[in-house]
């Protein structure tokens, strides 16, 4: 249950703004608001010192420069817009993802099926049928940790994870889903994969492709849509 926002220091350049320790909607609508509202204070010049915060699965931690800020004012200021702001739900942009689920791209997509008792085709049906939303970004630049799985679709990560996912994998671990958006190690359940480039440095004023509160629709594809992009 989420309750009365806490304030937390992190070292001397940060608060988090703590609604709760548990991963559930609710807390994630409050956590969106308060993102909201610091968008809104920030236009209005009423940050300063700010320089950027990050939303995560129970909170939002703000970043700022103490030899601008005011630490005492911001504190107050932070529990202040946390305390009003308003629960915001799928307030972020949609996306429409392609994925290819075919057996190179999801070699996890069969024991999904044989798990919980359905065929492949029942597993791809359900997963795309959902809306997901971008809960947070992390561990790695990019890789979005999406709520939304249907329950009949809940699978433990592997017992020995991969030494090597592919960039664009689209898998499942707990209740969450998620794009791996580089090559690199990962423990979570691999049902296919996506062309999209989710992180690139160039794209100076958003180089992440998601952002929290986005929300992500599927669109199956062939393995053409891969080819066409350059991805193997």
């Amino acid at each position: 249950m989420t309750g009365h926002p806490r304030l937390l220091p992190l070292g001397d350049c940060a608060f988090t703004v703590e609604f709760g320790r548990l991963i559930e909607p609710a807390t994630q609508a409050r956590v969106f608001g308060l993102a909201a509202a610091l968008e809104a204070a920030r236009a209005a010049g009423n940050l300063p010192g700010v320089i950027e915060w990050v939303p995560t699965f129970c909170g939002v931690t703000v970043h700022f420069d103490p030899d601008l800020a005011d630490t005492g004012a911001l504190a107050s200021s932070l529990l202040s817009l946390a305390g009003e702001a308003r629960g915001h739900h799928g307030t972020g942009r949609l996306w429409t993802v392609p994925v290819c689920f075919d057996p190179d791209c999801g070699p996890d997509l069969d024991t999904v099926a044989t798990t919980r008792g359905l065929d492949p085709q029942e597993v791809i049906e359900r997963f795309v049928a959902s809306e997901f939303t971008v809960c947070m970004l992390g561990f790695l630049p990019g890789f979005p940790y999406l709520s939304g799985l249907p329950a009949e679709l809940e699978m433990p990560r592997l017992a020995t994870p991969r030494s090597r996912v592919p960039a664009g994998s689209v898998a499942i671990a707990g209740r969450m889903a998620a794009i791996y958006p580089w090559d690199s190690p990962g423990g979570w359940r691999l049902l296919g994969r996506t062309p999209l480039r989710l992180f690139d440095a160039s794209r100076a004023e958003r180089p992440a492709l998601f952002a929290p509160g986005d929300r992500i629709r599927w669109q199956v594809v062939g393995p053409e849509a891969l080819a066409a992009e350059g991805v193997r």
